[in-house]
């Protein structure tokens, strides 16, 4: 149960060449910040992300598509990073785009060991191309592979030292499915505390899903995209 590690480096130690990795978060909110900066200072190549967009031009996952480390990326969402824009125009980076439920939906199979699974969505587009379909009562089905992961790299709010975890508001997104789904959990916290400070029927991941646990130094949080309410004049 020792699985509180005393760095974010050390948290990385073993992530090489060509991983496959999970990367947590929606948009910018609920990305493991601190372990996205590592990946970048230790300079790991020929990286497969698993998020659901590549952060934007100068941050998150942003970070890793201008050091040249993504060779592939599998997500929902381009966003308004133009420099992956560019590079998938160019060749530079590989990218499959998977609607966002389908998206959800294998990396949560990946995690309850189901390799397959039929679904309605995308069936008459050229997301159908090469797949199996089936029909169920009349309707059409495409059959979408579960996705899995070298390492799952996840923000939580809370966390003991076992490794339990508690997300804040909208920031649970795609971590806690995540952690179910990659052969090593790493979890990044906002807070580390001792084991039985957290509410049981609270926690969101139990701690046998995580291997390492760290408390992060810099969070910025940033806004990907700031509205606000137009004050009335007169």
């Amino acid at each position: 149960m020792h699985k509180v590690v005393g760095s974010v480096d050390e948290a990385i130690r073993d992530i090489s060449d060509g991983a496959i990795i999970m990367v947590g978060g929606f948009g910018l909110c609920g990305i493991p910040e601190n372990l996205i900066r590592a990946l970048v200072r230790k300079g790991v190549k020929n990286l497969t992300t698993i998020s659901n967009n590549v952060g934007v031009d100068g941050f998150g996952m942003g970070l890793l598509l201008a050091a040249g480390q993504i060779r592939k990326h599998i997500g929902t969402y381009v966003g308004e990073n133009k420099l992956l824009e560019e590079m998938v125009l160019k060749g530079q980076i590989e990218l499959d785009l998977v609607p966002q439920g389908t998206f959800s939906e294998r990396i949560r199979a990946g995690g309850a060991g189901i390799p397959a699974f039929f679904t309605p969505t995308g069936v008459g587009t050229l997301i159908a191309k090469k797949k199996e379909t089936r029909e169920f009562d009349g309707r059409p089905y495409l059959m979408e592979r579960d996705l899995k992961a070298d390492f799952a790299l996840v923000k939580a709010w809370k966390g003991d030292k076992w490794g339990n975890l508690v997300y804040r508001k909208t920031a649970r997104n795609f971590n806690p499915m995540m952690a179910t789904a990659a052969t090593v959990t790493i979890a990044e916290v906002e807070h580390l505390v001792d084991v039985g400070e957290l509410e049981p029927d609270l926690i969101h991941t139990p701690s046998v899903f995580v291997n390492r646990i760290f408390q992060g130094e810099l969070f910025e949080k940033r806004i990907e995209r700031r509205t606000v309410r137009k004050v009335a004049s007169g």
